[in-house]
C-alpha cells in the first residue's frame, strides 16, 4: 500500500481493529502506517542539503540525483553526475546513504549511476547507465589552452587576446576562440566586428575560416551577429556553438588554441571541458577580494574536471603613472594572487600591471603587447609565454 489511498485504507483498518477489539491487527497496521509515512518526496526533500563542493549549487537544483524510489526497508537511487564531477561520486553516495539510513523505515541504500540524459529507464532494475562520452581532440591542434575568471570585470579577454598574440611572437602557430558566448568582445578589440567570416561547404561538412588577424586565428560568436543583437541561448545550444567553433573551423595546423571563456562556472565551461582536451587553464583574478573569492569557485571547477591548472595570473596588480615609471600604486588591493595561488597550491605565473600609453602614439585595435614591445606588461606577457610552454611541457 503506497499514497494517500494506502493511508486512507490503514486509517479505516485501524479504526475497526480499534472497534472489535483486534488488538494485535491494531499494533500491525500503527506500524504500517508509520512506515508509510516517508515518501519518495520527502526522502528527496531531506537531500536537498547535499551540494556541488565546486559551486555550491544543491545536487537537486543541478539534477545529479537523478531520481529516488523508497521500498521500505531500502531506499534506491540513482545519480546522474556529468564527467567533470566523477570525481566526487563515492562522498556523494555516502551522504546520501548518511541521509537515508537516518530514518527509522530505510535499513539499507542502493545507489545507481546514470551518466547520460538518454538513460531515464526505471531505477531498481540492477541498471547502472553508460559511460561518460570520451574527449575529442582537434585534428593538427596541439595544445588547447583556455583563460578563465571567476567574476566579469578582471581584464581576462585583454589576457586571453595578448597573452595569444605573445604566443604567436615567440613563433608559434595560434588561434584564439572567443567563447565568451554572451559578451563576444575580442572581435571589437581587435577592431574586426564588421567583418563575416568566410564559410565553406554545406550540411555536416561547413566549416567557417577564422579572421587571420595581429599573427593569430581568431574565432567569435561577434562576428556572427549584430552588435545589438542579444543572445539568449542554454544548454545544449550554447554546447552546439561551442562544439562547432572548435570542431567545424577551419584552424589548420596549430601549436596553441587559446579559448576565452565566459565569466563564471556555467555551461560554456562544462561543454569545453566534456568536449575536448585541454593542456590546462590559466584563471585570471585582481588584487581585491572580492575577485579572489570568485576566482575560487572557477578554479575549484577545473579541478573537479580534472583539467591542469597551469597557474593564477594577477591582472592590474599596480598602477604605473606614464610619468613616473619607478613609482607603483596598489589601486585594488594587494596580493589576491598569492593568496589563490597559495591556497591551490599552484604558482603566481603573472602580475601585469595597469600602463597608459601616450595618446599621440596609440593605435586602436592593436595590442599592447604588439604595440608596446618594450612596455612592463609587453615584458610580462613574454615571460608567461615562456612558464606557461615550460609547464605544458613538464605535465
Amino acid at each position: 500500500m503506497e499514497g494517500a489511498a494506502s493511508l486512507k485504507m490503514a486509517q479505516l483498518y485501524f479504526y475497526f481493529s480499534m472497534r472489535l477489539g483486534h488488538w494485535n491487527t491494531l499494533i500491525k497496521i500503527s506500524e504500517r502506517c508509520f512506515e508509510i509515512m516517508l515518501t519518495d518526496k520527502e526522502a528527496m526533500k531531506a537531500l536537498s542539503c547535499l551540494k556541488d563542493s565546486g559551486s555550491d549549487q544543491s545536487l537537486l537544483e543541478l539534477g545529479w540525483i537523478d531520481q529516488l524510489i523508497v521500498r521500505s526497508p531500502k531506499a534506491i537511487v540513482r545519480l546522474k553526475l556529468p564527467s567533470y564531477a566523477q570525481t566526487q561520486r563515492e562522498r556523494i553516495a555516502q551522504e546520501i546513504k548518511d541521509i537515508l539510513e537516518g530514518f527509522e523505515e530505510i535499513s539499507s541504500v542502493q545507489i545507481e549511476l546514470s551518466n547520460t540524459p538518454s538513460n531515464h529507464g526505471e531505477i531498481g532494475h540492477g541498471g547502472h547507465g553508460q559511460s561518460a562520452p570520451s574527449l575529442k581532440a582537434i585534428p593538427d591542434v596541439k595544445h588547447v589552452v583556455a583563460v578563465s575568471s571567476g567574476k566579469g570585470g578582471v581584464g581576462k579577454s585583454t589576457v586571453a587576446l595578448n597573452f595569444a598574440c605573445a604566443l604567436s611572437q615567440k613563433g608559434y602557430r595560434v588561434g584564439l576562440l572567443d567563447a565568451d558566448i554572451y559578451g563576444p568582445n575580442i572581435p571589437i578589440m581587435l577592431g574586426v566586428s564588421d567583418t563575416t567570416p568566410e564559410v565553406i561547404g554545406s550540411g555536416p561538412d561547413q566549416r567557417i575560416i577564422p579572421i587571420e588577424t595581429c599573427g593569430i586565428a581568431m574565432v567569435s560568436m561577434g562576428l556572427l551577429i549584430d552588435d545589438n543583437q542579444p543572445v539568449i541561448w542554454r544548454g545544449p545550444m550554447l554546447n552546439g556553438i561551442i562544439r562547432q567553433f572548435l570542431y567545424q573551423a577551419n584552424w589548420g595546423k596549430l601549436d596553441f588554441l587559446i579559448v576565452d571563456l565566459p565569466p563564471g562556472t556555467g555551461d560554456a565551461q562544462l561543454s569545453l571541458a566534456q568536449a575536448v582536451p585541454m593542456s590546462g587553464v590559466l584563471i585570471v583574478t585582481t588584487p581585491q577580494k572580492v575577485s579572489l573569492q570568485d576566482s575560487r569557485r572557477g578554479l575549484a571547477m577545473f579541478k573537479q574536471m580534472n583539467v591542469p591548472i597551469l597557474g593564477v595570473v594577477e591582472n592590474m596588480s599596480v598602477f604605473i603613472p606614464p610619468d613616473q615609471p619607478d613609482k607603483e600604486y596598489s589601486l585594488f588591493g594587494i596580493g589576491g594572487g598569492q593568496t589563490l595561488s597559495q591556497e591551490n597550491s599552484v604558482p603566481l605565473l603573472a602580475k601585469l600591471p595597469l600602463e597608459i600609453h601616450d595618446e599621440n602614439d596609440h593605435q586602436e585595435f592593436i595590442p599592447n603587447v604588439i604595440q608596446y614591445p618594450n612596455s612592463i606588461t609587453a615584458k610580462v606577457f613574454r615571460e608567461l609565454v615562456i612558464k606557461v610552454v615550460e609547464t605544458i611541457r613538464l605535465n
